[in-house]
């Protein structure tokens, strides 16, 4: 088995149908070929296609362990594993960050992927402090689905109109809920409880 000299972290981020599964699984393949000891971890929540599988949109999938929190990643996690992966990252809550950089501190490859910003085009959760912690950041995008361009936000449609600005943050969907969108094709409604 091979391990690393030097830890590190690595995000990948974006819109959704960016990609950010696909590359996250294609860098774990390398690692197993690499003969890497990798575990994958994936929020609880996110039963999309399959409960114990990564899974892209367009089908690739990597066995994975879905977790509660950041605790239960530590402690599920085996001692010659070399290479540590979390998908859908934003769905934690900020006790991730500091157990990516202690994991990295401790020689480990860490590799995050998730949505840069929520549909709201905000920062989501955890990942401005794991993207600024992070020796490698990589931003993908996807098309926008009005205009063609290069997509960065992720549309929102509740009835097939834009979702309000004060609706919650976390709605696990994906075709059905959710479009790439331009930041000009992209839109929030206002408040529905604005005063």
């Amino acid at each position: 088995m091979t391990t690393h000299t030097h830890g590190r972290l690595e995000v990948i981020c974006g819109s959704m149908f960016s990609g950010k599964t696909e590359e996250l699984i294609r860098r774990l393949r390398r690692a197993g070929i690499a003969r890497q000891k990798v575990q994958v971890f994936k929020p609880a929540i996110d039963d999309r296609y399959h409960v114990e599988k990564v899974t892209s949109h367009n089908g690739l999938a990597f066995e994975a362990l879905p977790v509660q929190d950041a605790q239960e990643i530590l402690s599920r996690l085996e001692p010659d594993t070399t290479v540590v992966a979390i998908d859908e990252v934003q769905f934690f809550d900020t006790a991730v960050i500091p157990l990516c950089e202690t994991l990295a501190n401790q020689g480990k490859r860490v590799i995050c992927a998730g949505l840069d910003t929520d549909f709201r085009g905000e920062p989501f959760g955890p990942m401005p402090g794991l993207i600024v912690r992070a020796e490698m950041v990589d931003k993908l995008h996807a098309i926008c689905v009005i205009c063609g361009e290069e997509a960065n936000r992720t549309q929102r449609l509740i009835d097939g109109r834009p979702a309000a600005y004060d609706d919650p943050v976390v709605l696990v969907g994906a075709a059905e809920v959710y479009e790439a969108r331009c930041r000009h094709c992209h839109q929030v409604a206002p408040a529905k409880n604005s005063n």
